[in-house]
């Protein structure tokens, strides 16, 4: 998406986006171009959300989401202007495993192998920070700055203030106000939390109808293992692991596993993320990290045969990682309190309902249908 000033006169719209993943920045974007003033505010240090990539010495994982699909002609269209951050990967065989790694026959190829598989490069967060750039550029994005609250602004009639921090500074607190909308793009339950500490939760709130939104979605965790075997390389060594670089496992502790790797535009030491089942992600959302590593560890074993020890092991937490049932529009908007919501939740969990929400979110904003 490319980034021009439209002159239909919206500059005077002032716009808060709290969230810098695909709907956020989407959205951010599609109401940039129409002209409006647009600042997007993120509490995590760099873009994407789950479009996420861990860097580290033996290469990057992609620890959040693996790869999307294209259903969607207006995200065909969009990811069409971005060939420079989008490649396909070869995962058409991903397989489904049994509990002992074996194939199901009678599951694939299912019509989700079969499907086109792409991946931002050189890591999944690279297209979102990509898109995000132009709003960076001009000064409009604020980075490691948590939205604590809003409230209405006591200049503007019929405005909002942000109250903000930032995570890793206590001190460092924060007023923007002026906004005449404020889109919050994040997982449900933290825009819920926002509503709340704003006491915008209240029966009589003019943002009543989205807390009752909120309160449909259900999501699940989801337990991340990252694992490096830099000792693959070895040329004495004539193969490691599965002859296949991606599969779905129906292994109680696993849901997916992927050979980092084997990813175009990737480093090319032997790299593993591994994804557990909602199911125990929820069983266990509490443990210590030393515990989940060490339980998902055997599990990769078991279902791989690698049972070398990796150089690298460690885990993430996402607490908010996969819908489990979607509120059943692409967003939430009150014009009357100037207040929307957006995200990936709304539609399911692919990256392209965050699009999509995003997108229709910004339109709808701007008094334009859904095309």
């Amino acid at each position: 998406m490319t980034f021009t000033r439209s002159s239909s006169g919206e500059s005077s719209v002032r716009v808060a986006v709290i969230g810098a993943g695909m709907a956020g920045i989407t959205c951010a974007l599609t109401l940039a171009r129409a002209g409006q003033h647009v600042t997007v505010f993120e509490k995590s240090r760099g873009y994407g959300g789950r479009m996420a990539t861990r860097h580290t010495a033996f290469g990057g994982f992609d620890h959040g989401a693996q790869y999307f699909t294209v259903r969607d002609a207006r995200f065909a269209l969009a990811i069409q202007t971005a060939s420079e951050w989008i490649v396909p990967w070869s995962a058409s065989s991903v397989r489904v495993l049994d509990a002992l790694g074996h194939t199901l026959p009678s599951q694939a190829p299912s019509h989700q192998a079969r499907e086109a598989h792409y991946v931002a490069a050189p890591g999944m967060n690279a297209l979102v920070r990509a898109w995000a750039q132009p709003l960076a550029d001009a000064g409009h994005v604020h980075l490691n700055t948590r939205v604590q609250r809003i409230s209405p602004d006591p200049v503007k009639a019929g405005g909002w203030q942000l109250h903000t921090d930032d995570p890793t500074d206590a001190q460092a607190q924060q007023v923007f106000g002026g906004f005449d909308r404020v889109l919050i793009a994040t997982p449900h339950p933290q825009a819920l939390g926002l509503l709340q500490a704003s006491g915008l939760d209240q029966a009589d709130s003019i943002a009543q109808p989205l807390t009752q939104a909120l309160s449909v979605p259900t999501v699940a965790p989801c337990w991340t293992l990252m694992l490096a075997f830099p000792q693959a390389m070895q040329p004495d060594l004539p193969s490691f692991g599965p002859q296949w670089n991606a599969a779905r496992s129906t292994h109680h502790r696993i849901s997916w596993l992927a050979r980092e790797n084997s990813k175009p535009r990737r480093e090319h030491i032997e790299r593993w993320t591994v994804q557990a089942s909602p199911a125990w992600s929820q069983e266990h959302v509490n443990d210590t990290p030393e515990r989940v590593a060490a339980k998902l560890r055997r599990a990769f074993a078991e279902v791989t045969g690698i049972h070398a020890e990796p150089t690298h092991a460690e885990v993430h937490r996402w607490l908010y990682a996969q819908t489990q049932t979607p509120l059943g529009q692409a967003y939430v908007w009150e014009a009357a309190a100037g207040l929307g919501l957006c995200g990936d939740w709304c539609l399911g969990h692919r990256i392209e309902n965050a699009y999509i929400s995003g997108l229709e979110l910004a339109q709808a904003t701007l008094g334009k249908a859904a095309d």
